[in-house]
């Protein structure tokens, strides 16, 4: 069988990685998961309702919405116990009423963030997937804007018209926060990371993509997408640079027609940020496949973990998986659920057909002073 080749060294700190089998809970997809100022786990689900138009949702309750949120207390051992906290009061017939964006299922939660007690959600609007043929040379599921809602009440209501929903566009629709510990504690400055994936014809897609950017903006400016900044390259001495104009933003990660809506954590034991990418590809040649260009029950999805010192990279390879389910996705690591010395961690994805749940895998990490 042949398989995408990752365009990335292997990591020298992360030797060796054992990652167990999959516990599905519940029905949904996207999953950005947070740790709140509560000590609980938020995690955000698009699209419960996987065909039937009554969806079960989590332990069987009945829900049906394009997003809702859930909280989760528990740690994994192997189960945990979501419980549905609020419907997302982001109506597709009211937010998802634009050209080319799905009319009736157009929105999808993208990044997930608590900090100083507030639940900050990136929202995005996404195409229809009859849209995709006007992409011929290699047809994905486009995300077309992106905005960001707040709640204040650990997501019992919300401020779903904070900020414009073109508060991002083009290859910035997707953004993905950086995780930092309980309610951001662990963070090293001042400012919000996330980082978006964006692809080599300017525009940001759900799966396949190009490459990941990074931006970042104070924590009292998450809002004003005017001191909104982007990463755009090393200076001689090796500090990073940035500029207000996201024109200027160069790729922090590119792995070409195969990175997704990839997730990203800092692990404090590990003192390294850990990022997961899934992408689809056909199982006879090999060759990266969008996920809805797929025949059904003929796709494969390939899982890399990766490593790196900074956010701007290198990232290094650390896992690979070349049969990752049926069409898996959106790998997450919750720094709620890292061990002390960072050896051990919890991956939350999602995927297609039986797996389209809240699913966690234990990942179990060696380092190079283990050895």
């Amino acid at each position: 069988m042949k398989t995408p080749t990752p365009p990335f060294e292997k990591s020298d700190y992360i030797l060796d990685a054992e990652v167990s089998e999959p516990v599905h809970d519940g029905v949904g997809d996207m999953w950005p998961v947070t740790w709140a100022a509560d000590d609980a786990i938020y995690a955000a689900a698009g699209d419960n309702d996987p065909g039937e138009g009554e969806g079960t949702g989590f332990r069987g309750k009945p829900h049906w919405s394009p997003m809702n949120l859930w909280r989760v207390r528990d740690n994994p051992s192997p189960h945990v116990t979501p419980e549905l906290v609020h419907n997302l009061p982001v109506d597709p017939k009211t937010y998802a009423q634009r050209p080319r964006t799905d009319l009736d299922n157009g929105v999808k939660p993208a990044g997930l963030l608590s900090i100083g007690g507030v639940l900050y959600m990136a929202v995005e609007n996404i195409s229809d997937v009859k849209n995709m043929a006007e992409h011929p040379d290699f047809n994905r599921q486009e995300n077309l804007n992106g905005w960001i809602i707040t709640s204040r009440d650990f997501g019992k209501t919300w401020d779903v018209d904070i900020t414009p929903q073109e508060f991002f566009v083009g290859r910035l629709s997707s953004p993905q926060f950086v995780q930092f510990g309980r309610d951001y504690a662990d963070a090293p400055d001042e400012y919000v990371y996330a980082l978006f994936p964006g692809a080599d014809d300017g525009r940001s897609y759900w799966d396949d993509g190009d490459y990941m950017l990074l931006g970042r903006a104070a924590k009292d400016d998450i809002l004003c997408r005017e001191k909104w900044e982007f990463w755009t390259r090393l200076d001689p001495e090796g500090q990073p640079q940035w500029s207000t104009d996201d024109a200027m933003a160069t790729a922090v990660f590119r792995y070409p027609h195969f990175t997704a809506e990839n997730h990203v954590s800092y692990n404090p034991g590990l003192g390294r940020f850990i990022m997961g990418n899934g992408g689809f590809y056909h199982p006879d040649d090999g060759r990266p496949l969008p996920y809805h260009n797929n025949p059904r029950g003929t796709y494969k999805s390939q899982l890399t973990l990766y490593e790196a010192e900074n956010l701007w990279g290198p990232w290094r390879l650390f896992y690979r998986d070349d049969d990752w389910g049926k069409g898996n996705y959106q790998p997450a690591f919750p720094t709620k659920w890292m061990s002390k010395d960072g050896r051990e961690m919890v991956m939350v994805s999602s995927g297609m057909g039986e797996n389209y749940t809240f699913t966690t895998q234990t990942v179990r990490v060696k380092t190079a002073s283990d050895v």
